[in-house]
C-alpha cells in the first residue's frame, strides 16, 4: 500500500466515524488537495484490496474489518513508537478514579462510568467474578443497533461475554476485537476493546468498551490502555 493509499484509507475511516455515513470522493478530494478522479482511483485500489466497500445505496465507501484491522495496527504500531502523554481526557479518568483507590471495586466501577462517558461506548470490568456493565443505552442508541440483526447480535455478544473473557483469556495490555473478529456475534459490527490489568482480585481483570466498529480508535484506544495501567498502578 502506498503511503497516499494509507492515509485515504485512514481518512475514510476517520470521516466515517464521524458522519456515519459513506465517505464520497468529494469530500475526500477536498481534503487531500487533488482531484476526484485520482481519490476514485485511488478508493478502487483499496477496493480491490479488501479493505473498504461501496454500499449498494452510496457513491461512498465504507471501511470493511480488513481496513479496521490495517488501521488499528497501524496505531498500536504508531503508539508503540511514540508513547503519548496523558491529554485532558485521561487525566479527567485519573482525577475522578484516583478518589477510590482505597476502594479497588469503587475504583474499578469509576474507570469504567469515566470511560463511558468520554466514548459514548458501552464501559465493562470484571470485579471479581462480576462483570460490571454500564451505558447500555449509549450502546444500542447508536445507528448500526437500532434494529435488526446487529442488535439482535450484540445482545447476545454481551449474554456470552464474561464465560467468552474467561476462555479466551486476552494476554495483552491493550486487546482489540474488530467485527467478525469476535468469536461471538461475528455479524454484529461490534468492536470490543479491552486492557488486562493486575488488581486485588486477579492478575487477569479486565476493562474496556464495546462499541460500533465505526468508531474513533485512536481516542478510545489511547484510554482503555491508559486506564488499565492507571488500574494497575494504584491498585
Amino acid at each position: 500500500m502506498t503511503e497516499r493509499q494509507r492515509l485515504i484509507l485512514a481518512a475514510i475511516i476517520e470521516q466515517h466515524a464521524e458522519i456515519a455515513a459513506p465517505v464520497g470522493s468529494v469530500m475526500l478530494a477536498k481534503l487531500f488537495g487533488v482531484s476526484s478522479a485520482t481519490i476514485r482511483s485511488e478508493m478502487a485500489k483499496l477496493e480491490e484490496m479488501g479493505f473498504i466497500v461501496q454500499p449498494h445505496t452510496s457513491a461512498g465507501r465504507i471501511p470493511t474489518d480488513a481496513g479496521y484491522r490495517f488501521y488499528v495496527n497501524s496505531l498500536n504500531e504508531a503508539h508503540a513508537e511514540q508513547p503519548q502523554l496523558p491529554d485532558r481526557s485521561a487525566r479527567a479518568i485519573d482525577a475522578r478514579v484516583g478518589t477510590h483507590g482505597d476502594r479497588a471495586d469503587r475504583a474499578i466501577r469509576s474507570a469504567v462510568d469515566s470511560l463511558v462517558d468520554l466514548t459514548q461506548n458501552l464501559g465493562l470490568a470484571t470485579i471479581g467474578d462480576e462483570l460490571y456493565l454500564s451505558g447500555i443505552g449509549n450502546l444500542f442508541s447508536q445507528p448500526e443497533f437500532l434494529h435488526g440483526e446487529h442488535a439482535q447480535a450484540v445482545a447476545r455478544l454481551l449474554d456470552n461475554l464474561e464465560p467468552w473473557l474467561r476462555e479466551a483469556a486476552p494476554n495483552e495490555p491493550l486487546n482489540v476485537y474488530i467485527g467478525s473478529e469476535n468469536p461471538i456475534g461475528k455479524a454484529s459490527g461490534a468492536t470490543l476493546i479491552i486492557s488486562r490489568f493486575r488488581s486485588p482480585y486477579s492478575d487477569n481483570s479486565y476493562i474496556g468498551v464495546l462499541g460500533p466498529t465505526r468508531q474513533s480508535y485512536d481516542k478510545v484506544m489511547r484510554l482503555v490502555r491508559h486506564t488499565g495501567a492507571m488500574l494497575e498502578e494504584i491498585l
